[in-house]
């Protein structure tokens, strides 16, 4: 199994490049069951999910290839309507499988999802906005079933911006008949970026990015073709390392005008940051950083995605910092990793408060997700000795070569493997 050996860097200097967004690209993989024929998506990162949605779609009969960051999904022949435990228990994503099925096959049999470890993330906006559009729904045996003829637009407001659950209502709706009309919808870049690829294969949707969401039925779209958003996650890590370490690191192909949140909390920690169109450059301060009381929240509010790495820089903080999960409340595994390494931080219910501390100290640590891997990975950074990071397969799900890309910036990190 492989792990991390992370030691004190210094301040990280130099360029680095984002790959393509996961978040992004497998709603798309999935979207590429509507259509008869070949999707194609570039900027494409290499991860463990893009593998996994994958080996899903080729399960449905969708021929996948992948190269150079371009991928082509072929799914002119869908031979199955079944997304099963197997591979829905790796990927919470999978779930992103079930509209598109039943829109192309009028069935879909698709296994309730896994995924990372922390937290109950129910899936009943998305099944209540399939209800809405005419879809029968049971749960037989740990399955979604669900069956329709065929969907007819309607009105439908979430209780929550939920990201999956305005995927799924939107591919469902592209093709039911009238208008269905999202309210409350996600605002995340990512649901822009699917909006804009089904427009362009010959869907009628409006309001993208905004909180409502149009969706006028066609008879059929063509193949999907688009170009993967660079991922704000990773921007936002790489951000983060710079700041944390009191380095200066020019970050390329990203979108700052997508990170506006991130780069705020960054500002008010001591850093430097300038943005010129698809790159920014983050020079973080040679003092202590500065404590900030942050709070999750939908988008375009700070990212639940950038919690467990914002907290490693406000672990050496001047100050008490306070982060405020809103998303997840239960999201807090990183904190007894943290802990380990020094870090001063208590938890009360879904505020956790961060007492900054001079310096941390190396020690094993343990990755419970692809967020809290990418802490412990900040913290090793400037932490005295050693760090050595387990169950770093949670990392590989979302982050391309991270080890490799950080370090081009002088970091001292490499991927060790040793037997189970």
């Amino acid at each position: 199994m492989d792990s991390f050996l992370v030691k004190n860097s210094g301040g990280l200097e130099g360029r680095i490049r984002v790959s393509g967004a996961k978040n992004a690209m497998l709603p798309l993989m999935a979207a590429s069951i509507l259509a008869e024929g070949k999707s194609v998506f570039e900027n494409v990162p290499n991860l463990r999910d893009m593998k996994t949605m994958s080996s899903l779609l080729d399960m449905l009969g969708v021929e996948v290839e992948f190269k150079n960051g371009r991928l082509t999904a072929d799914a002119s022949a869908i031979q199955s309507e079944e997304a099963p435990y197997s591979l829905v228990k790796q990927m919470r994503a999978s779930i992103y499988a079930l509209a598109p099925l039943l829109v192309r096959q009028g069935h879909a049999r698709v296994s309730l999802p896994g995924g990372c470890a922390w937290g109950p993330r129910p899936i009943d906006q998305h099944l209540k906005g399939l209800t809405a559009l005419g879809a029968r729904i049971k749960i037989d045996h740990g399955y979604i079933e669900a069956t329709a003829r065929k969907l007819k637009g309607t009105g439908i407001i979430l209780s929550v911006p939920s990201v999956g659950a305005t995927v799924n209502i939107m591919m469902a709706a592209v093709m039911a008949r009238g208008k269905t009309v999202i309210e409350n919808a996600a605002r995340e870049p990512e649901i822009v970026n699917l909006a804009e690829a089904l427009g362009e294969a010959g869907a009628k949707i409006s309001g993208a990015g905004s909180s409502t969401i149009e969706v006028e039925g066609v008879k059929e779209i063509s193949p999907l073709a688009s170009r993967v958003i660079p991922d704000r996650i990773e921007a936002g890590t790489f951000a983060a390392a710079a700041v944390i370490t009191g380095g200066e690191v020019i970050i390329e192909n990203c979108r700052p005008d997508h990170m506006r949140a991130v780069i705020q909390v960054l500002k008010e920690c001591g850093a430097d940051i300038e943005t010129i169109d698809d790159s920014m450059t983050v020079k973080g301060s040679n003092r202590r950083t500065r404590a900030v009381d942050i709070e999750t929240g939908y988008y375009p509010s700070f990212p639940t995605d950038m919690q467990a790495q914002i907290m490693s820089v406000l672990g050496l903080a001047s100050g008490s910092s306070s982060v405020v999960e809103n998303i997840y409340a239960d999201r807090f595994s990183h904190v007894p990793e943290l802990r380990r390494l020094g870090a001063d931080i208590h938890l009360d219910g879904n505020v956790a408060v961060v007492r900054g501390v001079k310096k941390l100290e190396g020690a094993p640590v343990m990755a419970t997700d692809i967020r809290a891997s990418s802490a412990l990975i900040l913290a090793g950074l400037v932490a005295e000795g050693e760090t050595k990071i387990l169950r770093i397969y949670h990392i590989d799900r979302g982050y391309e070569r991270i080890e490799e890309k950080l370090r081009g910036l002088g970091a001292d990190i490499k991927r060790v493997n040793e037997p189970h």
